[in-house]
């Protein structure tokens, strides 16, 4: 399960960021995870809920996990269609090739410290 080495790193991160800002706790995380980054959601969440009481910098700390919406590229009209699934068509042109852009990220959005 590759999602409990992801949190470990969101953890590396967090405490690096509480040292630069000399915090002591981390109260909240928000992760922008795209769908079409191959995190299975629940998995991060299971990792975090586990991984992040085995410090006293993360222990208790809420996360909120987003996903943003892919845009798709239409190959016909290069026309741009934001959906939460792939389209079976570009709605302009009726073209079916169409390219994701985006969507594969793993986005640290915000961090509530004290």
């Amino acid at each position: 399960m590759h999602e409990m080495s992801l949190v470990q790193g969101l953890l590396n991160q967090l405490h690096d960021l509480a040292r630069e800002h000399n915090k002591t706790k981390v109260i909240s995380v928000c992760m922008d995870i795209g769908p079409l980054s191959g995190v299975v959601m629940d998995s991060f969440q299971f990792g975090f809920d586990i991984l992040s009481q085995e410090n006293p910098l993360t222990r208790g700390a809420r996360l909120e996990i987003v996903s943003s919406p892919v845009i798709y590229r239409c190959s016909g009209c290069d026309a741009k269609i934001e959906e939460e699934s792939k389209p079976q068509a570009c709605p302009a042109c009726s073209e079916t090739l169409l390219y994701p852009e985006g969507g594969d990220d793993i986005i640290l959005r915000q961090v509530q410290m004290e």
